[in-house]
């Protein structure tokens, strides 16, 4: 596939437009749960897909989805609702159909002439993305935003916005796979959706239990990695089978159990990070991951929640052993911070945010990364098979997601998107480079 980052194009968009449940549907106050209700997720997350032109010229995706849309909101009626805020910061959602923002749009360029630009981090988000108010679109906004854009040849790209205090990853994915299937002709969805957002609601009386280094605000070092996300550059890293190997490859023999891929990536991602932004050797840095209290079955969740069930443990370190450790330091760190999930350091996250305000997560020298290869992205058939592309094609000057995909060589493996200031990219990718094709130390 040919690199076209810089191609240019036009897309003409209608009107927007509120689309509302097709039946009448419950009028009623509903609360967020307090793992929905935490700082770090009032923000909109940009999800897009791309699919080729198929064979036979099957429904119109604008109309179809459109469709789609008011079909399934019958069920999930509180996505069509708005949030707003209630004492002590709670957010609760006004379920009264006010609708989701739906955009038709029409680009004059055909899929394939975007070549590799459909990859993380696309550089058309802005045009393939319905716009939001300046207001940020969390409070008294729609809670989806959703732009189906036609291109040329037949293709279409279909861009999200999720308030993500509404839904997580899974909970998203409920959803649209819900549109599939009627548009595919279903008259009842396989999954039920379940709302009980009360199952991961703050104890009575809430305490907390379990240590929780993501929210510990620690004093600035006197180099802080604070930097304007206007000054970053946007780029991304893919990690094939080559790569993972000569990772894995630093590593004990006879390690147990064997090195997933995530714990993998992301100890060489966050030790490469921190080397990058040259910090205090003293300063602690920090990786978060997110992690769902569905890997839990004592958390008793139904298949059909579609909440947030995400926390955010964090493996820790002085930044200074980080860099100078092999790999093997930060993947422990790693695969430690990981076992920290259980049922009661989920309950003991839904209780911090009720006693400390509802903080946000840590920023300085802090890295957070979120795994989203299991949840099927990349296999939404909405009528018209797979997408070329399905995910999360952005990151913040914190947030780094991993999502399924093929690289220019059309080689299969997962690629990152990272954001960073041009002098920490160019550093970064040279210890990136040393790590994955220099010569290799196992101890």
């Amino acid at each position: 596939m040919a690199t076209s980052k810089t191609f240019f194009f036009n897309v003409k968009r209608n009107e927007p437009q509120l689309v509302v449940a097709e039946k009448p549907t419950p009028d009623e106050i509903k609360q967020l749960s307090d793992i929905d209700d935490q700082e770090g997720l009032r923000f909109l997350i940009p999800i897009i897909f791309f699919y080729p032109p198929t064979v036979g010229g099957k429904l119109d995706p604008v109309k179809a989805i459109r469709d789609g849309l008011a079909k399934v909101l019958v069920d999930y009626y509180p996505f069509a609702g708005r949030i707003f805020e209630g004492p002590n910061r709670k957010l609760m959602i006004n379920c009264n159909n006010e609708g989701i923002m739906f955009v038709e749009a029409n680009a004059d360029v055909k899929l394939e002439q975007l070549g590799d630009g459909i990859l993380p981090p696309c550089p058309f988000m802005e045009e393939l993305m319905c716009g939001v108010p300046e207001s940020g679109g969390v409070i008294g906004c729609p809670l989806l935003f959703f732009q189906v854009t036609r291109f040329s040849c037949g293709g279409f790209s279909l861009g999200i916005r999720l308030n993500h205090t509404m839904a997580d990853g899974y909970g998203i994915m409920l959803f649209l796979n819900a549109i599939g299937e009627v548009i595919k002709g279903a008259s009842t969805l396989s999954i039920a959706p379940v709302w009980q957002r009360e199952l991961l609601s703050a104890r009575s009386p809430p305490r907390i239990t379990c240590t929780h280094n993501e929210y510990e605000q620690l004093e600035l070092d006197n180099q802080s990695t604070t930097n304007p996300q206007d000054d970053n550059i946007l780029t991304s890293i893919f990690f094939g089978p080559k790569e993972i190997k000569a990772l894995r490859n630093q590593l004990p023999t006879n390690q147990a159990p064997s090195p997933t891929r995530f714990e993998l990536m992301t100890a060489c991602l966050w030790k490469c990070r921190t080397i990058a932004f040259e910090p205090n050797p003293n300063g602690i840095t920090r990786i978060s991951f997110l992690m769902n209290a569905r890997q839990k079955k004592e958390m008793n969740l139904p298949i059909g929640y579609y909440g947030n069930g995400v926390v955010y443990p964090a493996a820790i370190s002085k930044a200074g052993i980080l860099c100078e450790s092999p790999l093997t330091y930060a993947f422990n760190l790693v695969r430690s911070a990981k076992a920290q999930l259980s049922e009661e350091y989920v309950r003991s996250v839904a209780d911090l945010m009720v006693i400390k305000g509802r903080p946000k997560y840590a920023t300085n020298l802090n890295y957070i990364v979120s795994d989203l290869t299991r949840l099927g992205f990349d296999k939404l058939d909405l009528g018209w098979g797979k997408p070329l592309f399905g995910g999360v094609s952005w990151a913040t000057s914190i947030i780094s997601f991993y999502s399924n995909s093929k690289n220019y060589k059309e080689r299969d493996g997962i690629v990152v998107p990272i954001s960073l200031p041009p002098l920490a990219l160019k550093k970064f990718r040279d210890e990136l480079h040393k790590m994955i094709c220099g010569p290799i130390s196992k101890i």
